[in-house]
């Protein structure tokens, strides 16, 4: 056993440099300086903001600060704080135990319900088992849009449990126009405004804002404009398969989980809370399916979504920093 942990801690090195490795190469090729966003509140010169820059080492080749870094990181000097300015390793060690409590709490949850799922999805692969498993799995990532969203079909076919199937489609047809505006503003007040959150902090911290941080009417025009036209030239593969693939949706679903999304997105918006609308959406739609049954969700399909939400962030990195390789080769 003691060989084993050992040959598996001499594996870590190297996945930890290389990871070190990627996030500092990623770091660098972020336009901006941390010498300027540091003096950028003291109205700093660029003789002053050279100074530091020098001072830190930052206008060394980055192989060189990295390898400083790693000896540095051996030494267990993590660095100072540019935010704080105060020790790294003080700044982590403050935040230890709240991350033992919440990784302790997820290890237990994992390990209770997790790994016995684990077992028997893996024992009979392909029964209702296994099936069952993949859908508490996935309502993992739902929750709280499931079970909103069911809460509305339930409440919606005891309203019109005397109407005809034809009556509660044609006057759902009609209420659909209601809640897909509803999920749009939702969608609008959140989603979009992180994007332009994140533009106008690396215009401001370019010092391109002026000492108040504002959203400029161009960078909201652009936003809106790039989601609407997303939308429309790729929107269609999106509204497949989240209204045929996933579930098949009538005219009440579909207005259940829409209106679900947008009381979800305008709750977490009114705190400050940026989720996903894809997120929200995916969970309301597997809540109203799994309102009939849990065998009329197609988990498969959901499954590849959860796939496809993970290798998102790494896609986009590597997107993000080859078009600015490409804007300075062109600049």
């Amino acid at each position: 056993m003691w060989a084993f942990i050992a040959r598996r801690l001499a594996a870590a090195v190297p996945v930890m440099i290389g990871i070190t490795f990627v996030a500092f190469v990623l770091i660098h090729l972020v336009p901006g300086s941390p010498a300027k966003v540091i003096l950028y509140g003291s109205q700093a010169t660029p003789q002053q903001i050279a100074n530091l820059t020098s001072q830190l080492g930052l206008d060394q080749p980055w192989w060189e600060q990295y390898t400083r870094f790693l000896g540095q990181l051996l030494r267990g000097n993590l660095g100072t704080s540019y935010l704080t300015q105060t020790s790294v390793a003080h700044e982590l060690l403050s935040r230890t135990p709240s991350t033992l409590i919440l990784t302790g709490s997820a290890m237990v949850v994992a390990i209770v319900i997790g790994v016995p799922l684990g077992v028997l999805a893996g024992a009979r692969p392909g029964s209702f088992l296994d099936r069952a498993a993949r859908g508490i799995s996935f309502l993992g990532v739902a929750i709280p849009y499931f079970f909103l969203a069911l809460l509305l079909v339930l409440t919606v076919s005891w309203v019109f449990v005397r109407s005809s199937p034809s009556a509660v489609d044609n006057t759902f047809r009609s209420m659909q126009l209601v809640s897909a505006a509803l999920y749009s503003l939702g969608h609008g007040g959140n989603d979009a405004q992180k994007t332009m959150g994140v533009i106008a902090v690396l215009l401001y911290s370019q010092g391109l804002l002026g000492e108040t941080f504002y959203i400029p009417f161009w960078v909201i025009l652009s936003c809106q404009a790039a989601m609407g036209l997303g939308t429309l030239v790729g929107g269609w593969r999106i509204v497949r398969t989240m209204g045929t693939r996933i579930t098949r949706l009538h005219p009440v679903q579909g207005f259940c989980a829409e209106a679900g999304g947008a009381m979800t997105l305008f709750l977490v918006t009114y705190f400050g809370i940026p989720v996903s609308t894809t997120h929200t959406i995916t969970g309301a739609i597997v809540g109203v399916g799994a309102a009939r049954k849990t065998a009329a969700v197609r988990w498969n399909v959901a499954s590849d979504v959860i796939l496809a939400w993970i290798v998102t962030l790494p896609a986009t990195a590597l997107f993000g920093a080859a078009f600015y390789e490409l804007y300075k080769l062109l600049s």
